[in-house]
Formats: structure tokens, C-alpha cells, sequence
């Protein structure tokens, strides 16, 4: 059996007010770094061999405080960021996007973020995040563990797509949580006649 915990970033300032960040290197605030330290021993309880992060400061933040516990050094990929949602989005709500640019507001809406200049498609997102995360699958062994840090967007499409499920179940996951996490496990299951497949286990688990 492999295992992949895959865990979203503490919360920002930016978070709390509801402003976009895409690739805005945004930091912890004060609770998002005491949702980094209260996680950060839990899951070095499951004796991760590896933490790989998002280079963005709230990722690699967050991945810093498990690493520590679990005795290990954070290694930053890029391709860990989140969606890119492009240079008049960041920063602001959704109420400020809308009212500054209604035209990038309608595309956003209409599900056309390709004509959105500097926006990221899920399929942009796809192209990078997922070698990654084969990658990180494929260095594991036999009974070992890894945890990916990376950004709630990233993950609710990255997720579905590396097991396989196609572009619709994205929707239908719920949004995780700040320091909330995914747990994948790859093992054999009697539904696929005793073939070794990766499987979701858990989806927005917290620290209670």
C-alpha cells in the first residue's frame, strides 16, 4: 500500500477577505500559522518519507511546520501553484472583480476562463500539476507515505484527473478547507478483481 496526503494551505489575510490570490505570494496570517502548527503533527503521525509543496510562501509555509515535526526538509515544485487567475482578478473579491471588469466577470461565469487574459485553464493546470503528482506517486514504496501541500482550486480539479474520473467530479467536491486534506491510497481492491489501483480514502479531513 502507497499513500499521498494532499493538504491545502493555512489561511491568509487575503483568504479572510475573500480576495483572490492565484499566484500572489500571500503569507500565513496568525491563524493560518496556528492551523499549520496544529496539523503539522498529525500527519508527521503518519510518517510521511517525503513533503513536497507549492513554492508559494502559504504552501511552502504550511509545509515547513510539517516537515519540521516529521523531521524532514521541504522540497518546493512550481508546478504545485495554484490556478493562475490572472493579473486583474488577483487581489480583489468577487464583487470588486465584477464591478472593475464585467466582461472578464461574464467569461468567469459562462466557464470561458481561456479568453480571460493571464487566466489558467483547468487544463493549464493539468499540464503541470499532474506530472508532478505522478511523479511523487511513483517514487513511493511498498507501506510508504507523502504529503503534498498545495491550493484548494489546484487540488479539486487535480485530484479527480489523477484518478481518472474525468473533468466532472471536480464540481461536486466540496472546497477544502484551510489545512483541510485528501488522502489517496494505492492498494488492491476486490472491486477490481485484486489489481492495485489508486483510490480517494478521505476528502477535507481536519484537526478536530
Amino acid at each position: 500500500m502507497r499513500r499521498l496526503v494532499l493538504l491545502r494551505h493555512g489561511r491568509t489575510a487575503w483568504n479572510d477577505a475573500g480576495r483572490a490570490q492565484g499566484h500572489a505570494d500571500v503569507p500565513l496570517d496568525d491563524l493560518g500559522e496556528a492551523q499549520a502548527k496544529a496539523v503539522a503533527p498529525v500527519l508527521a503521525a503518519l510518517a510521511p518519507v517525503a513533503v513536497w509543496s507549492s513554492d508559494l510562501s502559504r504552501a511552502a509555509q504550511t509545509a515547513a511546520q510539517v516537515a519540521a515535526q516529521a523531521g524532514l526538509e521541504p522540497a518546493l515544485d512550481p508546478r504545485l501553484r495554484e490556478f493562475d487567475v490572472g493579473p486583474h482578478r488577483t487581489g480583489l473579491t468577487i464583487e470588486q472583480y465584477a464591478a472593475a471588469h464585467p466582461e472578464e466577470h461574464a467569461a468567469l461565469l459562462a466557464g470561458d476562463l481561456a479568453s480571460i487574459p493571464g487566466r489558467e485553464t483547468r487544463n493549464d493546470v493539468l499540464a503541470r500539476f499532474l506530472p508532478a503528482l505522478t511523479s511523487y506517486a511513483d517514487a513511493l514504496g511498498d507501506g510508504e507515505t507523502a504529503v503534498v501541500v498545495s491550493h484548494g482550486a489546484a487540488l479539486r480539479v487535480a485530484v479527480p484527473a489523477f484518478l481518472g474520473w474525468g473533468d466532472g467530479p471536480a464540481d461536486a467536491l466540496g472546497v477544502l478547507a484551510n489545512c483541510g486534506w485528501v488522502e489517496l491510497e494505492h492498494a488492491a481492491s476486490t472491486w477490481t478483481g485484486g489489481a492495485e489501483r489508486w483510490r480517494l480514502m478521505a476528502w477535507n479531513r481536519v484537526v478536530a
